[in-house]
């Protein structure tokens, strides 16, 4: 049997999401392969997306030719905050650690600590665990009454799903939510004049806090779960913001993740 001419890597981490892109791939003929060590391939099988965490997404990618598309790790700080009803500072881990209040901090890209409420800065993990200089994002704490996943297509949301009510976790696809309408409404909003740019393929979690709608946050698209959200066109999300580098066009270059010039495993 031909091998397939463009191939869907997956991590050795099985998922949910994982599965579902997988089968979604296969029904249109794309080909799919676990990658079972951290370094790409000898042979990578003419592989031209990916769906992994970020660590496994670093030690790979480079070596598969691929780029990834991630938010800007200031995006949420930079949003007027009638789109976040929260303070929001982008900031490192170094002056985080100085904080003397709760706060909600998490790493805007990555996973190298948990991203969590601090009681204060003294929480936060040590120069002997995470470089001073890593980049955080430091929130109010807040808490939504009800969170939704958007996956995002050239500034359009083409599957959505609730995933959490007041904390905990309650799936549902988008079309199925009673709010269904006001979060496309809200989504909308991301696309208007002054609003910092996303990349062409990406993935919005908004929610409601108060009554008022306000971002979550922004993620990577080959990095999130996928909930309820139709598997098919969350795979057009993927296959966007993770494929060969020569193929990234123009304006999502900015929105590249930088490759890493290191061992991560």
């Amino acid at each position: 049997m031909p091998t397939p001419l463009r191939t869907l890597a997956l991590s050795p981490r099985v998922t949910a999401t994982g599965n579902a892109l997988a089968a979604a791939g296969r029904r249109r003929g794309l080909g799919c392969e676990t990658l079972r060590e951290w370094r790409a391939p000898d042979r990578p099988h003419g592989i031209t997306s990916l769906y992994a965490g970020p660590l496994f997404a670093d030690a790979v990618s480079g070596g598969l030719g691929l780029g990834l598309l991630e938010p800007p790790v200031d995006w949420l700080a930079k949003l007027p905050y009638e789109l976040t009803h929260r303070q929001i500072e982008f900031t490192t881990v170094a002056r985080a650690r100085s904080l003397r209040r709760p706060a909600f901090v998490k790493p805007p890209n990555d996973k190298s600590f948990p991203a969590r409420v601090y009681p204060d800065g003294s929480g936060l993990p040590g120069p002997d665990a995470v470089d001073d200089d890593t980049p955080v994002l430091v929130s109010d704490i807040v808490a939504f009454s009800a969170e939704y996943r958007l996956f995002v297509l050239d500034g359009e949301v083409v599957t959505g799903s609730r995933y959490a009510v007041r904390g905990g976790l309650d799936v549902v696809p988008l079309e199925e939510d009673a709010l269904h309408a006001q979060v496309l409404d809200f989504a909308s909003l991301l696309r208007a004049p002054g609003v910092p740019p996303l990349p062409s393929a990406v993935v919005v979690d908004v929610g409601t806090v108060d009554g008022r709608w306000a971002v979550v946050e922004a993620n990577a698209a080959w990095a999130s779960g996928h909930y309820a959200c139709d598997s098919d066109a969350a795979l057009d999300v993927v296959l966007r913001a993770a494929r060969p580098v020569v193929e990234v066009g123009r304006q999502d270059v900015r929105s590249l993740r930088p490759p890493v010039h290191r061992v991560v495993r």
